[in-house]
Protein backbone atom coordinates (compact mmCIF):
# COMPACT_ATOMS: atom_id res chain seq x y z
CA UNK A 1 0.00 0.00 0.00
CA UNK A 2 2.68 2.31 1.10
CA UNK A 3 4.67 1.53 -2.31
CA UNK A 4 1.21 2.30 -3.93
CA UNK A 5 1.32 5.67 -2.66
CA UNK A 6 5.14 6.44 -3.56
CA UNK A 7 4.42 5.42 -6.67
CA UNK A 8 1.47 7.74 -7.16
CA UNK A 9 2.91 10.69 -5.94
CA UNK A 10 6.37 10.36 -8.04
CA UNK A 11 4.64 9.80 -11.20
CA UNK A 12 2.37 13.25 -9.79
CA UNK A 13 5.71 14.86 -9.44
CA UNK A 14 6.84 13.86 -13.02
CA UNK A 15 3.92 15.17 -14.60
CA UNK A 16 3.59 18.42 -12.89
CA UNK A 17 7.12 18.89 -13.32
CA UNK A 18 6.85 18.34 -17.28
CA UNK A 19 3.59 20.10 -17.26
CA UNK A 20 6.02 23.30 -15.58
CA UNK A 21 8.70 22.70 -18.59
CA UNK A 22 6.49 22.62 -20.94
CA UNK A 23 4.93 25.96 -19.83
CA UNK A 24 8.31 27.84 -19.92
CA UNK A 25 9.56 26.66 -23.25
CA UNK A 26 6.54 27.35 -24.85
CA UNK A 27 6.71 31.02 -22.92
CA UNK A 28 10.38 31.11 -23.70
CA UNK A 29 9.33 30.25 -27.52
CA UNK A 30 6.40 33.26 -27.40
CA UNK A 31 9.33 35.88 -26.69
CA UNK A 32 11.96 34.44 -28.73
CA UNK A 33 9.72 34.01 -31.75
CA UNK A 34 8.79 37.86 -31.19
CA UNK A 35 13.25 38.64 -30.73
CA UNK A 36 13.05 36.98 -34.20
CA UNK A 37 10.14 39.10 -35.64
CA UNK A 38 12.03 42.18 -34.71
CA UNK A 39 14.87 40.87 -36.74
CA UNK A 40 12.99 40.03 -39.49
CA UNK A 41 11.29 43.44 -39.07
CA UNK A 42 14.58 44.99 -39.47
CA UNK A 43 15.52 43.45 -42.57
CA UNK A 44 11.93 43.90 -44.09
CA UNK A 45 12.45 47.89 -43.42
CA UNK A 46 16.57 47.87 -44.88
CA UNK A 47 15.33 46.03 -48.39
CA UNK A 48 12.12 48.59 -48.70
CA UNK A 49 14.33 50.96 -48.18
CA UNK A 50 11.59 52.19 -45.32
CA UNK A 51 13.95 53.57 -42.25
CA UNK A 52 10.64 53.85 -40.37
CA UNK A 53 9.92 50.26 -40.64
CA UNK A 54 14.11 49.81 -40.30
CA UNK A 55 13.47 51.48 -36.60
CA UNK A 56 9.88 50.26 -35.61
CA UNK A 57 11.84 47.39 -33.33
CA UNK A 58 14.24 49.97 -32.09
CA UNK A 59 13.19 51.49 -28.18
CA UNK A 60 12.89 55.18 -28.08
CA UNK A 61 15.79 56.01 -26.35
CA UNK A 62 18.21 52.96 -27.79
CA UNK A 63 21.87 53.29 -28.53
CA UNK A 64 23.21 52.23 -31.59
CA UNK A 65 26.65 51.89 -33.15
CA UNK A 66 27.43 51.38 -36.63
CA UNK A 67 30.45 49.74 -38.53
CA UNK A 68 32.53 52.83 -38.96
CA UNK A 69 32.15 53.72 -34.61
CA UNK A 70 29.71 56.36 -35.57
CA UNK A 71 27.13 56.65 -32.47
CA UNK A 72 23.41 57.63 -32.46
CA UNK A 73 20.77 58.14 -29.80
CA UNK A 74 17.15 57.34 -30.12
CA UNK A 75 14.81 55.88 -32.41
CA UNK A 76 14.56 59.42 -34.02
CA UNK A 77 18.31 59.44 -34.63
CA UNK A 78 18.35 56.45 -35.87
CA UNK A 79 15.60 56.72 -38.59
CA UNK A 80 17.19 60.23 -39.62
CA UNK A 81 20.43 58.25 -40.39
CA UNK A 82 18.77 55.32 -41.97
CA UNK A 83 17.16 57.95 -44.45
CA UNK A 84 20.28 59.76 -45.56
CA UNK A 85 21.38 55.80 -46.59
CA UNK A 86 18.49 55.07 -48.00
CA UNK A 87 18.20 57.77 -50.50
CA UNK A 88 22.15 57.48 -51.29
CA UNK A 89 24.84 54.68 -50.95
CA UNK A 90 22.13 52.03 -50.21
CA UNK A 91 18.97 53.29 -52.31
CA UNK A 92 19.30 49.61 -54.30
CA UNK A 93 21.18 47.45 -51.38
CA UNK A 94 19.83 44.60 -50.19
CA UNK A 95 20.72 42.79 -46.63
CA UNK A 96 19.78 39.71 -45.14
CA UNK A 97 20.25 38.67 -41.61
CA UNK A 98 20.79 35.10 -39.82
CA UNK A 99 20.28 35.10 -35.72
CA UNK A 100 23.35 33.75 -35.01
CA UNK A 101 21.90 32.96 -31.27
CA UNK A 102 19.43 34.38 -28.85
CA UNK A 103 20.29 33.65 -25.17
CA UNK A 104 18.26 35.27 -22.35
CA UNK A 105 19.94 36.71 -19.77
CA UNK A 106 16.73 37.36 -17.50
CA UNK A 107 13.24 36.61 -18.81
CA UNK A 108 12.84 40.43 -19.51
CA UNK A 109 16.85 40.61 -21.34
CA UNK A 110 18.02 39.07 -24.02
CA UNK A 111 21.47 39.16 -26.25
CA UNK A 112 20.82 38.19 -29.82
CA UNK A 113 23.68 37.80 -32.28
CA UNK A 114 22.73 38.50 -35.75
CA UNK A 115 24.78 38.15 -39.03
CA UNK A 116 24.32 40.66 -41.92
CA UNK A 117 25.05 39.90 -45.65
CA UNK A 118 24.96 43.42 -47.20
CA UNK A 119 25.16 44.18 -51.10
CA UNK A 120 25.29 47.67 -52.46
CA UNK A 121 26.22 49.79 -55.73
CA UNK A 122 29.30 51.91 -55.91
CA UNK A 123 31.06 53.12 -58.71
CA UNK A 124 29.23 50.44 -61.32
CA UNK A 125 30.44 48.01 -58.88
CA UNK A 126 28.80 45.04 -56.65
CA UNK A 127 29.93 45.65 -53.44
CA UNK A 128 29.39 43.51 -50.47
CA UNK A 129 29.60 44.17 -46.58
CA UNK A 130 29.35 41.38 -43.72
CA UNK A 131 28.98 42.53 -40.39
CA UNK A 132 28.66 40.52 -36.90
CA UNK A 133 25.72 42.72 -35.09
CA UNK A 134 24.95 42.20 -31.17
CA UNK A 135 21.67 43.54 -30.23
CA UNK A 136 20.02 43.88 -25.99
CA UNK A 137 16.54 43.37 -26.88
CA UNK A 138 14.25 44.49 -23.51
CA UNK A 139 10.70 43.43 -22.82
CA UNK A 140 8.83 46.22 -21.36
CA UNK A 141 4.78 45.85 -21.30
CA UNK A 142 4.97 42.60 -23.12
CA UNK A 143 6.74 43.55 -25.74
CA UNK A 144 10.19 43.29 -27.06
CA UNK A 145 12.84 45.97 -28.12
CA UNK A 146 16.18 47.12 -29.24
CA UNK A 147 17.79 48.71 -26.76
CA UNK A 148 21.33 48.53 -27.47
CA UNK A 149 22.32 47.83 -30.85
CA UNK A 150 26.49 47.44 -31.98
CA UNK A 151 27.35 46.42 -35.42
CA UNK A 152 31.04 45.17 -36.55
CA UNK A 153 32.51 44.42 -39.87
CA UNK A 154 34.01 40.55 -40.33
CA UNK A 155 36.91 40.60 -42.46
CA UNK A 156 38.97 38.03 -43.27
CA UNK A 157 41.93 37.20 -41.18
CA UNK A 158 45.34 37.19 -42.84
CA UNK A 159 48.16 36.29 -40.84
CA UNK A 160 51.20 38.98 -40.64
CA UNK A 161 54.43 37.17 -42.02
CA UNK A 162 53.78 34.79 -44.17
CA UNK A 163 52.86 32.28 -41.78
Amino acid sequence: MLRKFFGTVIILICAATFVFAQEATSKMSKDEAAIRANVKQMETGWNAHDSKAFVAPFAADADYVVVNGMYAKGRDEIEKGHTGIFTTIYKDSRNAATIRSVRFLRKDVAVVHVEWNLEFQADGKTLKGHALNTMIMTKDNGKWSIAAFQNTPIQEFKPQGGN
